[in-house]
């Protein structure tokens, strides 16, 4: 028994940054393995946004390696949290969205978890379903089992009130709710990052307040996006999603930092490390870009890209197939072309790459809003990776 729940709490702890508390959850093991009852894993997520990324999925993977050792997962869709707004980490008032925008983020949120979670392991459960029916005299009393005194020792909470910032009453109830949730399921362990951290502790108090065992914690560490600076988040724009297609996702992996790299084999895959170092930080990198690829696509995908990536950076070559725009005169508009082929979202951010030397016509620098087409075509190089020839069909007299 004793080397089983070494196992568990092996496979438990790895990585983790706050483990709450070993005794605790040794504790929990051992009537679990006894009584062949599996514990309950909770995490939850409100789906502010449509799509799972990576900053997700170190999350998702250490919840799929405990599933492997028999237990459940209870994934928590915070559809009823979502329209008060988690305030973790925020400087500033969060935006509520609708119950419309809600409900369509919690559908892609639940199908792209289980390229990850086993579905036979994971019970998804809505939070609304138990507040949806609660009173505001039992909402009341919920408020009533936490202080004031407590909520404020956030520092994000305090900080925005030494700063005169906004802290809404909805924002400042939002752990205590979100916190019920775990009331609600009986959790064993709450899963999150270490952002989360003060809403996890609110859950364990809130189950001691209502005669529970208190839940077990682990907090894992935040990945960081491309930028190397900030966590991975889609607001800030520095993420890869796990349904990018698989050009735009090898090609994100292959700009991140040496550095940042090592973090990324680290929490998103099971690659050795040591084995990884020893080889040139290039082919480290196309190593794990390739293996990323292919888990979450294909390893016939993730050969062409890396194939394709070599040809691109390594020889200098063209990729084949790339898209075509054809212009109706010869000469082109490439704030247009490059709205219009879809390579940005907006003629502005078209504009700013072009006065930022981002482009280039045939292997020379383009720092001009418009170029002339040849009979036979140019090719327009965006970034470092991205391709688009541009035609001209003359128009019939």
């Amino acid at each position: 028994m004793k080397r089983v729940i070494a196992e568990h709490i092996k496979v438990i702890a790895e990585h983790a940054t706050d483990f709450i508390s070993e005794k605790e959850i040794v504790r929990k093991l051992a009537v679990s393995l006894k009584e062949k009852k599996p514990l309950k894993l909770k995490i939850g997520f409100d789906p502010t946004v449509k799509d799972i990324h990576l900053g997700h999925v170190v999350l998702l993977r250490k919840l799929r390696k405990i599933q492997d050792l028999g237990h459940i997962v209870y994934m928590i869709i915070g559809d009823f949290t979502a329209q008060i707004g988690d305030p973790s980490g925020k400087s500033e008032l969060r935006p509520v969205l609708s119950r419309k925008e809600i409900e369509a983020n919690a559908t892609t949120y639940t199908d792209q978890a289980f390229k990850i979670l086993h579905r036979k392991n994971t019970k998804i459960l809505f939070n609304s379903q138990w507040y949806k029916n609660m009173s505001a005299s039992d909402f009341i009393k919920l408020l009533s089992r936490y202080t004031v005194a407590r909520m404020i020792e956030r520092d994000d909470f305090s900080k925005r009130m030494k700063e005169n910032k906004p802290l809404t009453m909805q924002e400042f109830v939002y752990p205590l709710v979100q916190g019920y949730d775990s009331v609600k399921i009986k959790a064993d362990i709450e899963f999150g990052g270490t952002d989360q951290k003060f809403n996890l502790i609110v859950g364990r108090h809130l189950q001691e307040s209502f005669g529970q065992v208190p839940q077990g914690i682990i907090t894992m560490p935040l990945l960081l996006g491309l930028d190397g600076k900030n966590k991975m988040s889609k607001s800030l724009g520095n993420y890869i999603g796990i349904t990018e297609d698989p050009n735009s996702m090898f090609g994100k992996i292959m700009s991140i930092s040496d550095k940042l790299m090592w973090e990324y084999t680290k929490f998103l895959t099971d690659l050795d490390i040591d084995s990884m170092k020893a080889m040139h930080p290039k082919e480290a990198k196309l190593k794990l870009a390739r293996h990323i690829v292919m888990f979450y696509h294909s390893e016939e995908a993730a050969e062409r890209e890396k194939q394709q990536f070599k040809k691109v950076f390594s020889e200098r070559k063209i990729p084949e197939n790339i898209p075509v725009y054809t212009s109706d005169t010869d000469v082109a508009d490439l704030a247009e072309v490059l709205y219009k082929s879809g390579l940005v979202v907006s003629k502005n951010e078209a504009r700013r790459l072009i006065d930022q030397n981002s482009l280039s016509c045939d292997g020379l620098s383009v720092n001009t809003p418009s170029v002339k087409i040849p009979s036979s075509g140019i090719i327009l190089k965006v970034g470092k990776r991205r391709f688009i020839k541009i035609t001209y069909s003359r128009r019939p007299i």
